[in-house]
């Protein structure tokens, strides 16, 4: 790992990761005017009204509203990757691994997968388990929610980087919470690591990656020097 600029790093206060499965299934389906989303409201409903047939300690659907600046498009760009553009996200939190694989045969999820797919110019799903942790997500709340699908062709330098810049987010943002997905063996691996998070509101975060100069200097700074796409998408819940 390199590090950049590194009197600025601060290590991210982190908690023991859980023994807790994600399945997060995303599409792109409707438009994005610059960094601003526009999903469909009557397909997130219909998504809304599926989960009810979901078993699981947890089940949200996501529509975007934002992109903020991110990093990376020339390192997608050599892989051949797409970047993520997803305006719907399922997540679904299961126990443990073993029972979001279990569940994702479910005939409950199939119906969410083929109503997504049917209105979706791409999917993206995937099992994963925690692979850090800050905190856990509180969805109870109308916050601001962020998914950000890293790539890295290391995902243990990945991991690294990310302690840093978290703790930045942390020290900077009052970042309350964290929860680090990592696919498992055998999904797919466009994103190394997609990290869910919350905000209680837009100003908590949004004028710290406009106005504070160490934003760039250090956490996107430390993304490129790495060899590390970030690709942060804001949602509310629905």
């Amino acid at each position: 790992m390199k590090l950049i600029n590194d009197h600025a790093a601060i290590k991210a206060r982190a908690l023991p990761p859980t023994d807790d499965g994600f399945i997060m299934l995303a599409g792109e389906v409707g438009s994005w005017r610059g960094p601003f989303a526009s999903a469909p409201i009557q397909l997130a409903a219909r998504l809304a009204a599926l989960t009810a047939g979901i078993e699981a300690r947890e089940v949200n659907v996501f529509r975007a509203v934002l992109r903020p600046p991110g990093e990376g498009d020339e390192v997608l760009a050599a892989k051949g990757l797409q970047p993520a553009r997803f305006d719907l996200v399922v997540l679904i939190r299961t126990a443990s691994v073993e029972a979001a694989l279990e569940l994702r045969e479910s005939a409950a999820y199939k119906e969410l997968v083929e109503t997504l797919s049917a209105a979706a110019r791409r999917t993206h799903q995937i099992v994963a388990d925690n692979a850090g942790l800050l905190g856990d997500v509180d969805h109870s709340r109308d916050h601001c929610f962020l998914f950000n699908y890293f790539y890295a062709n290391d995902r243990e330098t990945l991991l690294k980087v990310w302690e840093y810049t978290a703790g930045w987010f942390q020290a900077k943002t009052a970042l309350p919470n964290s929860a680090l997905m990592r696919p498992v063996e055998g999904e797919p691996a466009d994103y190394g690591l997609v990290n869910h998070a919350s905000w209680p509101n837009w100003r908590t975060f949004l004028p710290s990656l406009i106005f504070r100069p160490t934003f760039r200097s250090f956490v996107l700074a430390n993304f490129k020097a790495n060899g590390i796409a970030a690709q942060p998408i804001i949602y509310r819940r629905f």
